[in-house]
């Protein structure tokens, strides 16, 4: 019972992800026939942050490269990802085994890029995000193996 539990609360993080993905995609959207560098700099202004260093003028210099098209294209991507979250999230909630693996895999993915960021740069978010990610992978790498050896000695697991 206590792995149903943690593997719903992981359908809830990924519901969760699709639909901060779709907030964002929408925010993108607002910035149709907007110009967009205007804004971020009015942005860094506010925020009291020198344009000149190295963040901020990174965040400026990406918004001034920004099209109606670049927009759109990142919209329709994170729709794609909100989807993709969407459609995992319901199928750890209803119990399905193809989602416990696609979010095996799809979690196992970012683990490398994780381990690279944290030997770049420690800190607490890339630590969080690596453990978080572990977890979720272990989770369903237990649920499984729990499936797999119930159908071997012919019980239900679930």
């Amino acid at each position: 019972m206590h792995l149903t539990k943690s593997i719903r609360a992981a359908a809830m993080l990924e519901a969760t992800k699709g639909l901060i993905v779709v907030v964002a995609g929408f925010g993108l959207l607002s910035f149709v026939h907007r110009d967009a560098q205007s804004i971020a700099e009015q942005l860094v202004a506010h925020l009291h942050l020198n344009p000149a260093s190295r963040y901020p003028r990174v965040f400026i210099d990406a918004s001034a490269r920004l099209t109606d098209t670049r927009l759109w294209a990142l919209a329709t991507l994170a729709a794609a990802y909100a989807t993709a979250r969407f459609i995992e999230a319901y199928g750890l909630w209803r119990g399905r085994r193809w989602a416990e693996w696609f979010a095996a895999v799809s979690g196992g993915i970012y683990i490398p890029f994780e381990i690279f960021e944290l030997a770049k740069r420690l800190d607490w978010l890339s630590v969080g995000t690596l453990l978080v990610n572990v977890f979720i992978v272990g989770l369903m790498i237990a649920a499984l193996m729990r499936e797999r050896s119930a159908v071997g000695s012919g019980t239900n697991a679930r």
